[in-house]
């Protein structure tokens, strides 16, 4: 299974250098020089030449890639690894999105509310998407309050949703 760990963003400059909009704890390491990274849609592995800032900005130069219609043409390319090369956290209440996808989610008494389909991460807490038996979706804020209990072992998660959640 492959991780996004990045997705490239527009050229910058002439050379071939690209924003990078990162999902990953760790880009220094993750986009150091000599890094190979997946493409998804598949562009071929790209090797990490340079890393560098612009204020707030990750910008990386790949190999083979030396201008900016070529930096053009990776743009929205997301970038990924491999999930087994990802480190194991010591904190028991941090997840990687791709071991929540997929769990099947239960409210407290033992009731199916659905699947998670997809991990949200927006400015304040991670978002799950929730894929209802219905079909529809429900949006559920990745907070202890609301999922107290999450069992990778038994591929599931409690959700606890408050009073018109789950409606």
């Amino acid at each position: 299974m492959e991780v996004v760990v990045g997705r490239i963003g527009r050229p910058h400059g002439l050379r071939g250098d690209v924003t990078i909009a990162v999902n990953t704890d760790d880009p220094d390491a993750r986009f150091a020089a000599g890094s190979v990274l997946g493409t998804d849609p598949d562009r071929g592995p790209l090797t990490v030449v340079t890393r560098r800032r612009s204020g707030g900005v990750l910008l990386l130069r790949f190999e083979g890639i030396e201008d900016r219609d070529a930096a053009e043409a990776l743009r929205g390319t997301s970038l990924t690894v491999p999930a087994e090369t990802l480190p194991e956290s010591d904190d028991p209440d941090e997840f990687y999105d791709h071991q929540l996808i997929g769990l099947a989610v239960r409210d407290p008494s033992g009731q199916d509310l659905g699947k998670v389909v997809e991990v949200w991460h927006p400015p304040a807490s991670p978002v799950l998407l929730v894929r209802r038996p219905d079909g529809s979706d429900e949006a559920v804020p990745f907070v202890r309050a609301l999922v107290p209990t999450v069992d990778l072992a038994q591929s599931y998660l409690v959700v606890d949703p408050p009073e018109g959640m789950f409606a």
